[in-house]
């Protein structure tokens, strides 16, 4: 059921396009930023490209990912006589520590596209351009809602051409052979789960990396729990743990997932021999294209505590580009055009910015983008949370990422991973 009681479950679909329902409604809600990934595009060197050559630094691996970096290449080449745009592939975990490495060199790309929730990381760290006068003199800054603006110490630095969350995709075939329904409570995901080992199928897949990806896949599941960066208590922590602990135990979730980022479980689970992926709309491309079966999603079946990180990738300048009027250039006619914001819903399923682009049809005549726009209503959180100071965004990630990891993987009981975690916090959170 949804918030106002009414029937909430979606009409499954086979390797259909997909899009979203009301966003226009939700797009005042939006925040920043993740979904890490990786992709073809040359080596990072440093370097920006110089002379009407822009190199633009990302982490996407998913072919969806790629095609929409390479097609947003082509809008602006195609756009722009005699400028060029190279795609350069910097592993997700190895992004950051490359660009302020770069930075301090005085050197970097031209534009980078980063977890927008690191945003406060790669500015104090000199690795992003301050974006203030491009920003006021953007004649479309108004359709922009303010919450993919990301501002650190009363400077831009960064904005959002679109934003992605988690949702809960189903097995519909799965679900029918076991003879459950798409669930929308958590004893009803389990008792699913159950169901599909009892039948031969893996349960669920998700992503337990002992960093910032980790940390964004535990949090809808800790606050289900009660935790909050407000009032962090272990015990809190410890449950929301102990309950994913519980599936590995279970055989519902393999321990494997410490070694995998957001691409590699939504891949297991388009193989077709899963009942559940606690993934985001960003897979919706993968879906539509390899996914073999009727599949479906429903908002993750949260307590009334529970939230979800509204996120995406935010979109910045490199501090030491040689091209940063190209660079804005490029950005105003891609992530930030009206026309440019409906390629990620086309290609990859990830939600507009723009309020203009969020109301298009190709949006709102997605019907299985409606259970993302109802977790924006009903479960939307900031990324990251206003509580951690900006300083600390990138050590408060990592910490809770290593507990998710480490209770997830055996390495610590859920609580001893709860106790060394909250003690970690203490002084970030100070």
């Amino acid at each position: 059921m949804d918030i106002n009681g009414n029937d909430a479950r979606p009409t499954p679909r086979r390797r259909t396009r997909l899009a979203l329902t009301s966003l226009a409604a939700a797009s005042g809600l939006l925040l920043a930023a993740c979904s890490g990934g990786t992709s073809a595009g040359g080596d990072a060197d440093g370097s920006s490209g110089g002379g009407d050559t822009l190199t633009v630094w990302h982490y996407f691996s998913d072919d969806n990912q790629v095609k929409l970096m390479d097609d947003f290449a082509a809008k602006f080449e195609a756009e722009h006589d005699g400028a060029t745009v190279e795609n350069v592939f910097v592993p997700y975990d190895q992004l950051n520590s490359k660009l302020v490495s770069a930075a301090g060199a005085q050197t970097g790309p031209d534009v980078v596209v980063f977890n927008g929730a690191e945003a406060a990381t790669l500015a104090l760290g000199g690795a992003l351009a301050p974006l203030d006068d491009y920003w006021a003199d953007f004649a479309d800054a108004g359709e922009v809602s303010e919450s993919v603006v990301h501002t650190i110490d009363g400077t831009t630095y960064a904005v959002q051409g679109y934003v992605n969350l988690l949702g809960l995709w189903y097995n519909a075939d799965i679900l029918a052979e076991i003879g459950v329904e798409p669930p929308t409570t958590m004893t009803e995901l389990e008792d699913a789960m159950g169901k599909a080992k009892d039948a031969g199928y893996s349960g669920i897949t998700l992503s337990g990396l002992p960093q910032s990806q980790g940390e964004w896949q535990a949090y809808p599941w800790i606050t289900s729990e009660g935790f909050t960066y407000d009032d962090p208590q272990a015990d809190a922590l410890a449950a929301g743990l102990g309950r994913v602990r519980g599936w590995v135990d279970n055989g519902w979730l393999s321990q494997e997932a410490v070694t995998w980022d957001q691409t590699v479980p939504f891949q297991q689970f388009a193989a077709g021999r899963t009942a559940f992926a606690a993934n985001g709309n960003w897979q919706m491309g993968t879906a539509a294209s390899d996914a073999d079966f009727e599949y479906g999603v429903v908002p993750l079946p949260l307590s009334d505590t529970g939230g979800v990180y509204l996120g995406g990738e935010g979109q910045g300048i490199g501090a030491f580009s040689e091209n940063p009027d190209l660079a804005w250039e490029y950005l105003t006619a891609t992530y930030l055009d009206a026309e440019g914001q409906l390629l990620p819903p086309e290609i990859v399923g990830s939600l507009p910015s723009r309020a203009d682009a969020a109301a298009d049809e190709l949006v709102t005549g997605n019907v299985l983008l409606e259970p993302f726009a109802q977790t924006i209503t009903q479960f939307g959180a900031n990324y990251p949370s206003p509580a951690i100071p900006a300083a600390s965004v990138a050590d408060v990630q990592l910490t809770v990422g290593q507990a998710w990891s480490a209770a997830i993987g055996g390495q610590k009981s859920p609580q001893q991973a709860a106790d060394d975690a909250i003690a970690a916090l203490g002084p970030l959170l100070d």
